[in-house]
């Protein structure tokens, strides 16, 4: 390299790292905290003292020439050595501190997450917390985010996980709707009845069944009905209309089970295959993981222990 010193470029190429893990110089700039402008002129003093193109560059995005690829790959782990280090120093100097980024699903977020919020920002003042409520699975380390809150049977071996607490898919329906309708009293009987659905694109309507208690096989049953949607607390609200019979996890159904405002439909019968069995924590795997990530699983798991009981 020529013209600056080597020692002064080593922000332009972390700069130019984190524009590859992040794809647009907007998102990139966003990510380290300046503005675009500032972004584009380290990576052109950057190519300007390397003399040769790093960045091919293109109307939507960003990619890497042969000599940009080789640099990042060069240095990449050097650079989360570093950050892994700093952490590591910061986390040794009292309370836990600064932003954490979390991501979890809208209805989960909302019905039990944000609740133990306050009491957490309560115990570490120095802590903000910056939630991110979508149904969409994101790459936490493209994204920015500290923490993933997911409703799933299993983890990528790739990812830290932490189990907050095991849950369960319930079949629930009002009252009103089972007077009208009659009980079901079989997976087959879900036939002659309006369900409601979980939407998932390219999914065919159908929900599986495993006796509760005893031995048996698991039953398919393919469902219809006049509604359906991609969110649960949406279909909470429409089982407890009456428009139907809901399959729901757990947390968006505890609490109107409990009062009576919903009713569980084939108890005899354990819904498999639906959502998730354990709501889990997780963050791409490193050797460290901050203080702020640890206190707040912490909190999480505390707050969840009890899991979402009918009764």
């Amino acid at each position: 390299m020529k013209n600056k010193k080597i020692d002064a470029l080593w922000v332009h190429v972390h700069s130019l790292g984190v524009l590859a893990t992040m794809g647009t110089y907007t998102a990139a700039a966003q990510r380290l905290g300046v503005s675009k402008a500032a972004m584009s002129q380290r990576i052109s003093e950057l190519e300007q003292a390397a003399g040769v193109a790093l960045v091919r560059r293109t109307t939507r995005s960003v990619r890497l020439t042969e000599a940009g690829q080789q640099l990042v790959d060069a240095t990449r782990a050097s650079f989360a050595d570093i950050e892994r280090s700093f952490s590591g120093v910061k986390d040794l100097a009292g309370a836990p501190r600064g932003v954490l980024r979390v991501t979890a699903p809208v209805a989960l977020g909302r019905q039990e997450i944000v609740p133990l919020i306050p009491a957490f920002l309560r115990q570490y003042p120095e802590v903000r917390v910056e939630l991110d409520l979508s149904d969409r699975l994101t790459s936490l380390a493209q994204e920015g985010f500290d923490l993933a809150i997911r409703h799933v049977t299993t983890v990528p071996d790739t990812h830290v996980a932490w189990t907050l607490c095991p849950t369960q898919s319930w079949l629930v329906a009002s009252r009103g709707y089972l007077r009208r309708r009659g009980v079901p009293s079989s997976p087959e009987d879900l036939a002659q009845h309006d369900c409601l659905h979980y939407l998932r694109s390219g999914d065919s309507p159908s929900w599986s069944f495993e006796p509760a208690k005893g031995r048996g096989g698991r039953v398919g049953v393919p469902v219809h009905g006049v509604f359906a949607a991609n969110n649960s607390e949406v279909l909470r609200e429409a089982a407890l209309g009456g428009a139907g019979i809901a399959l729901l996890p757990d947390f968006s159904a505890h609490r109107d089970v409990r009062a009576g405002r919903l009713v569980v439909v084939l108890p005899a019968w354990r819904p498999v295959g639906a959502f998730g069995d354990h709501l889990h924590a997780i963050r791409p795997y490193s050797p460290h993981v901050p203080r702020t990530v640890q206190v707040f699983v912490t909190a999480l798991r505390e707050g969840l222990s009890k899991g979402f009981p009918m009764a």
